[in-house]
């Protein structure tokens, strides 16, 4: 008889929930605490067979003798570290001084992973805001990216996802999200182009409903470093 896995009792305790669990997804509100270790532990295990079925002799090659346990660390506690870790906590102010104008937080450095084939997005996020009652620090926008960014996705998801936080955390009037990224599935392997990059934006709220206001923010990132 085999050996339960953990990864297949935490997916049986979501499932039940009825939550999905897709590779872009936070699954740290039903983790318990040990919960994360015994993952990377598990992540270990299995890497430690994909060296085997690589035909890698990992008992006598210095270099690859720890690599599993390296390379569940970093799936688990760095690069993956937004499934599996809290939101950044938020601090909410209010705007007391009633700002009604547009304003742009860039470039916001991206590190993510193509859900495909595992290979690096990296590139610039830009997060513009028409506040309402409340306004936030900028880092918290770098602190929001970072966290949705750390998780295997697509770069069109992400864009939405990040929208969907700053929407929620700043109830501001209007939230516009643009990131401009290389994809390593593209420069590193397959077409092997590395001069392609790719844009995505979404839109909310004013910039999406008044064109001007649109106009304006698409404008001020015209003038920013690295967006010309």
């Amino acid at each position: 008889m085999m050996d339960t896995k953990f990864s297949d009792e935490l997916r049986k305790r979501m499932t039940t929930i009825k939550h999905k669990h897709f590779a872009n997804d936070t699954i740290f509100a039903y983790l318990d605490p040990g919960d994360v270790k015994l993952i990377e532990c598990e992540v270990a295990e299995a890497f430690q067979d994909v060296l085997k079925a690589l035909v890698i002799n990992t008992d006598d090659d210095h270099n690859t003798k720890d690599t599993a346990h390296r390379v569940a660390k970093m799936f688990v506690h760095e690069i993956f570290r937004g499934r599996y870790y809290p939101p950044p906590e938020v601090t909410a102010f209010p705007n007391a001084k009633e700002y009604d104008q547009i304003y742009v937080s860039g470039p916001i450095s991206i590190n993510s992973t193509c859900a495909h084939h595992f290979q690096p997005i990296t590139g610039q996020a830009y997060v513009g805001v028409f506040p309402g009652k409340k306004v936030v620090g900028l880092s918290k926008f770098n602190r929001i990216v970072d966290w949705i960014a750390s998780r295997p996705q697509i770069q069109e998801e992400m864009t939405e996802q990040i929208a969907d936080m700053v929407e929620k955390e700043t109830e501001a009037q209007g939230v516009a999200v643009v990131i401009k990224a290389e994809h390593f599935c593209m420069t590193a392997r397959g077409v092997k182009e590395h001069e392609s990059e790719m844009m995505t934006s979404v839109v909310r709220g004013m910039f999406r409903d008044e064109p001007a206001t649109k106009a304006e923010f698409f404008s001020l990132l015209n003038n920013m470093k690295g967006m010309k």
